[in-house]
């Protein structure tokens, strides 16, 4: 079977869906009828052609799940804190 060719407008538009629109690759691929792996090469290119570097993308990640965590901790202090207040005024209900 001879090799699909795809062309630049394609690759720029399936890449944009996945960097722009944030559909997870998987599903963009599976959209678009083409391999994910395929997919994930015209991603890296564009990355790489942006001046992207891996590690940027990883500190992005890292930077993004150090927020949810603060903001679980806050969240989980706040319900903690109003199940304690609404057991305290169960108890003063006569």
């Amino acid at each position: 079977m001879p090799r699909r060719k795809f062309t630049e407008e394609f690759k720029r538009s399936a890449v944009m869906l996945v960097v722009e629109q944030q559909v997870a690759s998987g599903q963009a691929a599976k959209d678009l009828g083409i391999g994910k792996s395929t997919l994930e090469n015209w991603l890296r290119q564009y990355r790489e052609r942006a001046g992207w570097a891996r590690s940027d993308v990883q500190k992005d990640k890292d930077q993004r799940i150090a927020e949810l965590e603060r903001e679980n901790r806050k969240l989980r202090m706040e319900r903690d804190i109003l199940k304690k207040a609404t057991a305290f005024f169960a108890r003063e209900q006569p």
